[in-house]
């Protein structure tokens, strides 16, 4: 074989792998997440690394990443749940995080989202539950959520589902915007308040340890409020789907006690015109083996994220999966 003949057949196979990644079609998947300093936004980006494989990646057989053929998955960065659901429905977005909670009020159009049902939300996963922080300058106390009548608390970005529940929860201690001076803020925005001067406490959900919290812990120091018992129990009854949970000793370094307070589930929605086979890899994607080390490793909470768990609470929250999703947890025995 002549050295010309050679040459001719590597070009010939260049063209024919290059015209095969060039005709293998790209699908860009836009993931609504949270604000830099909070947990969706990270999280959402290792399920977006995850459920990625562009075209001309390498096979999962292969040693590649084990995400959907095609796939350009991107994670936004958002005003968080509430933000996300609504362009969800509106199909800006074709996917997001939101916590159950505010996936329940939008579903069925109730609370804030009275007469402005989203009935195209659908589940894909349950991932890990987010604990409701009230943030303290360090060495300052609270005697009870009624106290903070008066003073500058942060509620949360408009468009988020911790301001929506932190409402009905302050609402029910006699606390509205009529007698706070509220800041909406993101977690990032509400740290940087709190380390100088300008706010004498926020909330903010989300899963430990936060990106801006520990910051903060590391710099001024800041302290968490504990929840009463009855604080706890009057939050769950108002907004059900926040449960009571606790933050140990320690997650952050400078809080060397636990935390009682509530938690509601985080979940990856998406719409139900979403393509069934689409959906259906990407949740395939999602819990592949390759998805578990960029879980275990991306983020203390990717490890919260299970298979097991993926399902949980599902039912009582009263949203539909999305029939791609529900194939893929049928065909491995999650459901009948």
């Amino acid at each position: 074989m002549t050295l010309f003949t050679k040459l001719t057949g590597v070009a010939l196979a260049s063209a024919m792998l290059a015209g095969t990644a060039f005709a293998q079609e790209m699908t860009f998947f836009r993931i609504g997440t949270g604000g830099a300093g909070g947990t969706y936004f990270p999280i959402g980006g290792i399920i977006a690394n995850a459920i990625s494989n562009p075209p001309g990646s390498r096979a999962c057989d292969e040693g590649g990443n084990c995400g959907v053929p095609g796939l350009v998955a991107i994670a936004q960065s958002t005003n968080a749940s509430a933000h996300n659901v609504n362009a969800i429905q509106a199909g800006q977005m074709e996917a997001g995080l939101t916590g159950a909670a505010t996936l329940h009020f939008a579903y069925n159009g109730i609370g804030k989202y009275e007469g402005d049902a989203k009935p195209d939300l659908r589940v894909i996963a349950n991932l890990f539950p987010e604990d409701l922080h009230l943030v303290l300058p360090k060495g300052s106390t609270l005697d009870g959520l009624a106290a903070l009548e008066g003073k500058r608390v942060g509620i949360a970005q408009a468009g988020s589902g911790t301001q929506i529940a932190v409402e009905l929860i302050l609402g029910d201690h006699g606390i509205t915007r009529d007698n706070i001076d509220e800041a909406e803020l993101n977690n990032s925005q509400s740290a940087e308040r709190i380390s100088d001067g300008q706010l004498d406490a926020y909330f903010y959900a989300a899963g430990t340890p936060v990106a801006a919290m520990i910051q903060l812990d590391n710099t001024k120091g800041m302290e968490l409020y504990s929840f009463t018992e009855e604080e706890v129990r009057q939050a769950n009854e108002t907004v059900p789907y926040y449960v009571p949970s606790t933050i140990a000793a320690g997650v952050y370094p400078g809080v060397a006690y636990d935390v009682n307070t509530v938690a509601v589930s985080g979940m990856l929605v998406t719409n139900a015109n979403q393509s069934e086979d689409l959906i259906y890899e990407i949740t395939k994607a999602l819990w592949s083996s390759t998805a578990r080390k960029l879980l275990d490793n991306g983020h203390p909470k990717g490890r919260a994220i299970t298979l097991e768990t993926a399902l949980l609470g599902v039912d009582g929250i009263g949203v539909p999966l999305h029939p791609g999703a529900e194939r893929y947890y049928r065909e491995i025995g999650m459901l009948e």
